[in-house]
């Protein structure tokens, strides 16, 4: 691969001598470096975070506390968001070099699309959750995180793409999972704005959000479509390549499963907004589109397992390398989650009720385990440090 990457986060041991032995941050020489390579990536543990509350706010699966620990997640994630936003702020105040780099390199630039995934899962929980803990405000801060995510993610889903197109040193076996990155924020647009048409008070408010939402839908699906094929033409070709970068075939999964989750969100919408047959043919959309992608998802999610496990095992005794790639294994599968449960609740199929909490189980191992990962991680400073191990690993 050429492509090259000063990404911060992947658990590299730097010199002894540049370690303290104990302590906060014990692997950066000042704590201040805290600040210096803090990248949209780490955008990526809110959106993991927020998804899990949001997935558990409506499994249909009864189980005490269910609604307080979806609560304390999401309180937990817009803690994290606006601990990351204040932290970004800082990194761009003092390193603003660094910062602007970020777009310049073919592989960390992917991940712009990160903060504006974070802003609208976090809005999400805020108005599915939040209400009963700040009331009407609610909602006034969801349309606040979902239009400023909406306009960063319309922003990456062209620029992003234009800056591979015009400037990236790109190889023919570079494509990876996370290209997808810029090009979900729509995908995201769609499904969390169609629940703020109820809260839309004109008819003609409702009609203009609803067809905003439908074409987000087409931006993110027809642009996932296309890396999607070149993903696998890279796997099949190229094999799945430096472990460090196995979890973001993961990613794969976000748009697929977010489609089908904006699918059936906007299809229960229309039946209030659209005239006849547009109602009735949105609600059909929503189950003929939704379960042929559901199925092409879990095929994926089995390849992107088996391939995850196979490069483990060869891997050994290190197994896979950690990095903040390892929140792939997180948002894409909550998406799947809350996909499979729209459809579950528009057909009433038990076998996707059952799926759903199979999905919602695996979601929540891989949450806890990357969570706890990051935290060790963040606390000892290695994943505040720049990283050349990916470098060699993506230029072999």
């Amino acid at each position: 691969m050429a492509q090259t990457l000063d990404l911060a986060g992947a658990g590299t041991v730097g010199r002894a001598d540049e370690r303290r032995p104990f302590g906060l941050f014990k692997d950066l020489e000042r704590p201040g470096d805290v600040f210096r390579d803090i990248g949209p990536n780490w955008f990526a543990s809110v959106m993991g975070t927020g998804i899990v509350a949001n997935a558990a706010a409506i499994l249909p699966l009864q189980v005490p506390g269910l609604r307080v620990f979806a609560t304390a997640v999401w309180a937990l994630a817009a803690a994290m968001l606006t601990g990351l936003i204040a932290a970004w702020g800082v990194h761009w105040a003092r390193y603003p070099e660094r910062a602007r780099g970020h777009a310049s390199n073919p592989v960390m630039a992917q991940f712009w699309g990160a903060p504006a995934m974070a802003l609208m899962t976090v809005g999400a929980g805020t108005l599915v959750l939040g209400q009963g803990l700040i009331g009407p405000a609610a909602i006034g801060i969801d349309w606040v995180l979902w239009l400023a995510g909406t306009a960063l993610g319309l922003v990456t889903a062209v620029w992003i793409p234009y800056l591979m197109m015009t400037r990236h040193d790109i190889g023919a076996g570079d494509a990876f999972g996370g290209w997808l990155m810029p090009v979900v924020p729509p995908m995201v647009s769609a499904a969390t704005g169609a629940l703020l048409i109820p809260h839309v008070g004109s008819a003609q408010g409702r009609l203009t959000l609803l067809l905003a939402c439908y074409a987000m839908f087409g931006i993110s699906l027809f642009a996932s479509v296309i890396i999607i094929t070149q993903v696998w033409s890279r796997l099949v070709t190229y094999k799945p390549g430096a472990a460090v970068m196995v979890p973001t075939l993961w990613i794969v999964l976000g748009p697929l499963g977010q489609s089908v989750t904006a699918a059936g969100n906007l299809g229960t919408q229309a039946a209030h907004v659209l005239p006849e047959p547009y109602a009735a043919g949105a609600a059909v959309f929503a189950l003929l589109y939704g379960v042929p992608t559901w199925g092409f998802a879990m095929m994926w999610l089995a390849l992107a397992a088996a391939i995850t496990v196979r490069t483990a095992l060869r891997n050994r005794p290190g197994g896979l390398p950690f990095a903040l790639t390892w929140w792939s294994f997180t948002f894409p599968v909550g998406t799947c989650v809350t996909g499979t449960i729209s459809l579950a609740a528009r057909c009433h199929a038990d076998v996707l009720r059952g799926a759903s909490v199979l999905l919602f189980a695996l979601l929540l191992v891989a949450w806890l385990v990357v969570a706890a990962r990051t935290v060790s991680g963040a606390a000892a400073g290695r994943l505040f440090k720049p990283v050349a191990a990916i470098s060699r690993a993506l230029s072999t």
